[in-house]
């Protein structure tokens, strides 16, 4: 199983590197070929890309998460 996600937040820039067994969460440079640059293409139309991913929310704060709230 994959321990690694590549991340964005709608509204802003970027993509993100997250290494859950690490416990880091690193920016990626844009990529420039490949399917991260397809994916990031989508992204500036608006689209939203998921793939082996089944739970995504975004929350104020890690209390928030931590508490059990999220942005509805």
């Amino acid at each position: 199983m994959a321990t690694v996600v590549v991340i964005s937040v709608e509204g802003q820039d970027g993509l993100w590197v997250a290494d859950l067994d690490a416990g880091t969460v690193l920016p990626l440079p844009a990529p420039k070929a490949g399917g991260l640059k397809v994916v990031t293409d989508l992204r500036a139309t608006g689209a939203t890309v998921t793939k082996g991913v089944n739970v995504a929310v975004t929350v104020q704060s890690a209390e928030a998460a931590f508490s059990g709230h999220y942005d509805g």
